[in-house]
């Protein structure tokens, strides 16, 4: 899912809310005997293991959303699945955030198109609670506790993204070092937009991190509130890209530390200077790859990627990104240091807080405390 992904407004939600609801209107006077009959199968057939040979022939064509070979190192996830498989393919993806993709899969279950998705963790229950996932759970993710993987399956958590902040030191002098620095006058206008009411992760997740930073937590969010208050009026309109920090337009980005860390690479390369701040007080915040349920006929591919991304060779790729392995974090995973070369300091960590159970997180809830609170306050 890229940080500059499109985000549904409330008058897209409804459209595609609409959408749905039309699908389900003209499918309501089919007899409900073969449809029965046809999803008892379809779930049974997604309990069972995976068929290898049928995988690769599913395999030929990939199709995605939020999962562009860009994110996270997907790219080389998926290439390295090929390899171990034995199978050549094509990847196809259409950028989008969370909450859209579970739109996507639900507004398109008579004709569905991607396989698999990216989706941060908040989103993982809002997956289950729509049922756009089926109750498959791999192998692999019995090295996950309760709240890192779907109550029955369909979506797993992979890797972790650190809210950060990444300074154009070349226009900034003066670098903020905590999130209350933001607040100073000199950055009015320079602090890039965080807005919680409900399609991305990163930004919830952002939200979440001000609370813990300022002595509350997942489910004591106001003191995130009065701090967001105050940092409306920093925040600026500009679209939240590298080309937008190079150019000092955007000089304050608040994104995962794992983008922090690739647009300070490719500014480097540019002669840019950069600095990225790991704030005191920041979170975790876990990602996931859930899979479509409606997509049978890539049922097996599916399933075989959904096992495969919890696999060392997956999990060291995620790293080689700066994504903090989900089983790194959790002290199942030991990495070479090559696929750590391009990580910050470990010590720039020690005050990150680790949320031991993400189920407890309403996203709904969250994003209503949002508009109520902050843009409402």
């Amino acid at each position: 899912m890229n940080p500059n992904s499109f985000t549904l407004s409330r008058r897209n939600l409804l459209k595609l809310g609409v959408a749905t609801a039309g699908v389900a209107t003209a499918t309501a006077g089919v007899s409900l005997l073969p449809k029965i009959a046809f999803a008892k199968s379809v779930m049974e057939d997604w309990s069972k293991p995976f068929d290898i040979e049928s995988a690769r022939r599913e395999a030929a064509i990939y199709t995605t959303y939020g999962m562009p070979d860009t994110w996270a190192n997907y790219g080389e996830v998926l290439s390295l699945m090929a390899k171990k498989y034995d199978y050549k393919y094509q990847h196809i993806d259409t950028d989008m955030g969370s909450m859209e993709e579970i739109l996507k899969y639900d507004a398109e279950k008579n004709n569905p198109v991607a396989i698999s998705s990216d989706i941060g963790i908040l989103f993982g229950p809002v997956a289950d609670e729509r049922k756009v996932v089926p109750p498959y759970m791999p192998p692999s993710a019995s090295k996950l506790p309760k709240g890192l993987k779907g109550k029955e399956g369909g979506w797993v958590a992979t890797f972790t993204g650190v809210p950060a902040m990444i300074v154009n030191t070349d226009i900034i002098k003066n670098v903020p070092e905590s999130w209350e620095d933001l607040l100073k006058p000199e950055f009015t206008g320079k602090v890039s937009a965080i807005d919680a009411s409900g399609m991305g992760g990163t930004s919830m997740a952002t939200f979440i991190a001000w609370a813990y930073a300022f002595g509350g937590s997942e489910t004591n969010l106001a003191p995130g509130a009065e701090f967001a208050r105050k940092l409306l009026k920093q925040m600026s309109s500009a679209p939240t890209t590298t080309q937008t920090l190079e150019r000092g337009e955007l000089p304050i980005q608040i994104k995962y530390d794992f983008n922090c860390i690739a647009q300070a690479n490719a500014l480097k390369a540019k002669g840019v200077n950069t600095r990225i701040i790991i704030p005191q007080g920041t979170i975790y915040a876990p990602s996931a790859t859930m899979i479509n349920r409606y997509n049978v006929e890539k049922m097996n591919i599916a399933k075989v990627f959904l096992d495969f991304v919890l696999s060392d060779e997956a999990q060291i790729a995620f790293a080689k990104f700066g994504a903090r392995p989900i089983r790194w974090v959790l002290g199942d995973l030991d990495l070479p240091e090559e696929a750590r070369k391009d990580w910050l300091p470990d010590e720039q960590y020690a005050h990150v807080h680790k949320i031991e159970d993400w189920s407890k997180v309403d996203v709904k809830k969250l994003a209503q405390f949002w508009v109520d609170e902050v843009v409402g306050g």
